[in-house]
């Protein structure tokens, strides 16, 4: 059911608006399972659980468990404690269920709220996900590398960018929880549809050999928009993944291919531009702050669902 009380959301926006300025204000409370508790001092704290299943072949499998248990936190100015307080309360509710192996519990929480991380990894949560953003203006072009071209991909360039995706993807699995062992079949109608629609997907080349993708596109935060709920108002560009050949990496190829991307994006009338990536991942959580990203959402999982604390 939904809550029917508003007090939750505004204290939720005062909380978030405290936190970060560019997180976007709560503007409805969500559908599902409420759950209460109380701080040492009484403070009455609440909270909704979503259920998720997604089945075979589903493209969110390529980041998600198979049943993700998601929980709303609605802590209020109440800190750590309140925070504390509601996953005790999940972790006797998840004591009635039977996650199996492909399952999590999961939280995404403004990521400059602080008092709320101390909560979350006492209770044996990770942050194995965030959600970053970029508004600055776009670098200077790099200057000319010898032999390095980069493109916008085309439709018969299908398979170099299916191999370069499925390179991101065999890397993640060791650096993230979910590794699937047909990634590449699950992307690959949707990379093929982007490529024939001319979607911005870029290619860098060493020598006519295509060593480094990005994949991106557009998405639109407008009232009403799953986006909204995520990124301040306007038009930015997605950064869905990137990818450099192992033998490639630490030449400078991924800096020089993103600074084309941004410059793109700019021109054509970007807010900004936003990506997800992996904080344990030793590679992206050096190179994408040094593009200019900082995490505005971090998504908190444990897995399986069983093992909240």
């Amino acid at each position: 059911m939904m809550i029917a009380d508003d007090g939750p959301l505004a204290t939720q926006k005062a909380r978030f608006a405290a936190a970060d300025p560019l997180v976007p204000a709560p503007v409805a409370l969500p559908d599902g399972e409420t759950l209460t508790a109380a701080t040492p001092a009484g403070e009455r704290v609440t909270a909704v659980v979503q259920i998720r299943h997604h089945e075979p072949g589903a493209m969110d499998l390529l980041w998600s468990a198979e049943r993700v248990w998601q929980l709303f936190p609605f802590p209020g100015q109440t800190g750590t404690e309140g925070m504390d307080a509601l996953l005790r309360a999940w972790r006797h509710r998840m004591d009635g269920e039977s996650p199996g192996p492909d399952s999590a519990c999961a939280v995404t929480w403004p990521s400059r709220d602080a008092p709320a991380i101390r909560a979350f990894l006492s209770h044996g949560m990770v942050p194995i996900s965030v959600l970053a953003v970029r508004t600055a203006p776009p670098p200077p072009p790099p200057g000319a590398r010898r032999g390095l071209t980069i493109r916008r991909a085309r439709p018969e360039d299908f398979e170099e960018a299916l191999e370069l995706t499925g390179e991101t993807f065999a890397y993640s699995a060791m650096v993230a929880y979910h590794g699937r062992d047909n990634a590449k079949e699950l992307v690959a109608p949707q990379l093929k549809r982007n490529l024939g629609a001319g979607a911005p997907i870029w290619l860098a080349e060493s020598d006519g050999v295509a060593v480094a993708l990005a994949d991106c596109g557009w998405i639109d935060s407008v009232p009403g928009s799953w986006a909204a709920e995520l990124l301040p108002p306007g038009r930015w560009g997605y950064v869905n993944s990137v990818a450099t050949r192992p033998g490639s990496r630490g030449r400078g190829i991924g800096q020089a291919l993103m600074a084309a991307v941004h410059r793109d994006f700019h021109v054509h009338g970007a807010t900004g531009t936003y990506l997800y990536y992996n904080p344990p991942n030793p590679l992206s959580s050096v190179f994408w702050p040094r593009q200019g990203y900082r995490p505005l959402w971090t998504f908190w999982e444990v897995q399986p669902a069983s093992a909240l604390r």
